[in-house]
Order: C-alpha cells, then structure tokens, then sequence
C-alpha cells in the first residue's frame, strides 16, 4: 500500500510525489520506482516555446525546448475547435498509432502533454529540422536522382512497417516528409490515418490531399487500402524527380484530367471495378488513349519508368506495394542511392520565416491548392529561387 504522496501545490506543475510501500511483514519500507509510478501528464508549461514552424491537417506544430533536459521538440496543438466531450477522434487515432510504432522512417511521439485547459493538449515529437515541401521551395537545384532515390526508398521502407501493421496514413505528401540533418526521412502527420481490416470497411474518400489523391478516392470509392498511399508516392517521386507539384489540380475534375493527361483515360479493361465507382456518373471523363509518363520524365531509365507506372495503376488492386517497389532494380542500378549521412544539409527555413505572417508555398501543399506567387519576404534570396522554380 502507498502512505507517502507529497502533493504538488499548484495543479500545473509536475508530480513530485515520493511514494513508498511498507512491508506487512516486517513494516520495512520500500521507495517506489520512478518507472512505476503512473502520475499525471506533464505540464505545456515546461516546454519552452521557440516558434511556430508549420500546420497539420489536425493542429498547429511549434518548435520547443524541454526545460528538463534541454532537448529541442516538435509540440504540436491538438485541434479542439468542434468538441466538447474529451478527446476528437483524430487526435485520438494519432496517439494511438503512433504509439505503436518505432521505426527509423516514422516520426517518434515522446510524451503526450496538457495545458491549464482541457482544450489545451499537446503531443511531443522528436524535433526534424527539414520538411521537403520547405525544402522544394527553397533549394537552388533539385535533388540529384541518387538524392531522390535515397528519399523515396526511406519513405517506402517506413509505408512498409505502417502497412504490415494495418495502417494506412491517408495523408502522404511532401509536406509530411520530414528530415534530419543526418537526412534521415520520417512520415509525419497521422491525423488521417486509420486502421484497417480485410476486408476493408467503409471510409469515407474526403481524404488525402487533392494533389495525391488517387483515382478512386475522387471517384468516391468507400473502401480503402495501402493502394492510396502508394499512388501518393507516385506523385511524391514524380515531384521529386521534376521539382515541381506532378498533379496540382484546383478541383477534383481538373484533377482527373490531369490524370488522364499523364496515364491516358481509365476503362474497365484495366480497371474492371471502374465502372462500379460511385461517382463515375457525375464526370464525363475525355478519351486520351496515351501513356505520357516517358515523355514527362524523358531521362529516367525503363526500371525507372516501370516503377512509376506500377506505382500509377488505375486498378487499386493491381497497384505496387511498399515492399514490392522495394525490390525494384531502380533503386540497384546507378545512380545508386546515397547514404542518407551523405545527404546535403539545408538552411531551417521554416525557422527563419516564422515571422511572416503571409501564406507559404509549404501551407499551399498541405491545401493542395494552385501555388500563388510569393509576397515579398525578408528572405530576398529564397523568394528570387522560389519564383525561378515555378517559372
């Protein structure tokens, strides 16, 4: 039994408790681990604010130092805009998953934490310095292919640990790609993300980014599977690779036909559920019979090509898997790959912009939105390269 518990006079600050158990037998007493000793969350108040450094599809992101130990994190606000009744269900689904998750290539949670409210709750991440949407709008040349290789290859190995756990993250994008300065790539953001069984349920299709939504989440399939996540590394790779949004639609029609222009038209030759999709009906989708992925990426090679087109497969079914395309002799011909320590290392520019108050290029990728022009920023330079990489 525990008989010792000094109380912490103020309700904020952390538990200071020193509880012990005394021996029935012997009426010894023995100090109870730290370890064992399930207390209450820790404060937001001792963390230290830095900046504001981004907004995910749940909640404000904040750079932060812990006042404990000194560690730079990422904090990030739980949205509680539409509840009244505890926790949102998606701020839930994001702890719960990323709680079962370790892995290299998946951003870590550290600590969940709370404010004097009960709308003010927090989740600590491990702090990356880079996010590549930032990085694309600011780099003076693109990544070299054996850079591109490197990402895309650490993006899929942590899409293939998710996966075999039955998550999909639903939310893919380059402004969910996170990296170190060791360059080391981590998926972030799992405020879409859900579990998922077989068969699939019913989920709703307002998800991914309109950029990277696949095929038939704009034609409103209700069932969803690891297929939606892998055509969001499609449109990754192909942005990587060009420099620039692959398929920056403004509506989801203009959305399929920009599809339709790289792929050509969809039929039920090659997609036999397409005719079934819900709302097939509502489009009246122009014939373009051609495959234009060759002439939109003229210097990749066939293994190259063949992995794009088997990440672009209308069929959800027939589509490339994390650990297929793992196996893909793309990434085994020259260029090779990189050492993710060989990456180059980049200014933090989320940091030194986080004064402006104006719409970034980085939040127009989480919109999915056309990219507007930029307005002038103390950041002469990456303003000058930004407006270079859209022209």
């Amino acid at each position: 039994m525990e008989v010792g518990e000094a109380k912490a006079a103020d309700p904020q600050e952390p538990v200071t408790r020193k509880g012990y158990l005394i021996s029935l037998k012997t009426g010894e007493r023995t100090e109870i681990r730290e370890r064992d000793v399930h207390g209450r969350c820790r404060a937001v108040t001792e963390f230290e604010k830095l900046n504001r450094i981004g907004e995910g599809t749940y909640g404000i992101v904040y750079r932060a130092r812990d006042k404990r130990t000194n560690q730079i994190v990422a904090l990030k606000k739980v949205r509680m805009d539409q509840e009244k009744d505890g926790l949102p269900v998606s701020g839930l689904r994001e702890i719960t998953i990323l709680k079962k998750c370790k892995h290299d290539n998946i951003v870590n949670l550290i600590d969940v934490v709370v404010g004097k409210s009960l709308e003010s709750i927090f989740l600590v991440m491990e702090y990356c310095e880079q996010d590549l949407a930032s990085l694309l709008d600011n780099m003076s040349q693109p990544f070299s292919e054996s850079e591109v290789k490197c990402i895309v290859l650490q993006v899929l190995q942590g899409l293939k640990y998710i996966h075999s756990r039955f998550i999909i993250h639903r939310d893919l994008k380059v402004s969910n790609l996170l990296m170190t300065d060791k360059g080391c790539v981590k998926i972030a953001d799992f405020g879409l993300a859900r579990l998922f069984g077989l068969p699939s349920g019913p989920m709703t299709p307002q998800v991914v980014t309109l950029w990277y939504r696949s095929p038939e989440l704009l034609l409103g399939s209700p069932t969803q599977t690891t297929a939606v996540d892998m055509w969001a590394v499609g449109c990754i790779f192909g942005e990587l690779l060009s420099h620039k949004p692959l398929l920056p639609g403004n509506t989801e029609i203009a959305q399929l036909e920009l599809i339709i222009d790289l792929l050509g038209t969809p039929s039920e030759t090659i997609w036999p559920d397409y005719t079934k999709m819900p709302a097939i009906q509502n489009f009246t989708l122009k014939k373009q019979p051609y495959n234009n992925l060759k002439p939109k990426f003229p210097y990749l090679s066939a293994a190259g090509l063949r992995l794009l087109n088997f990440l672009f497969m209308y069929d959800p079914k027939k589509r490339a898997t994390a650990e297929e395309s793992l196996h893909s002799s793309y990434f085994k011909e020259p260029p090779l790959p990189c050492d993710p320590k060989l990456m180059p290392t980049f200014p933090q520019h989320r940091n030194l912009q986080h004064n402006s108050t104006k719409p970034t290029v980085s939040t127009t990728h989480q919109l999915g939105l056309s990219v507007p022009e930029l307005p002038a920023v103390s950041d002469l330079l990456g303003s000058l390269l930004k407006k270079s990489r859209m022209e």
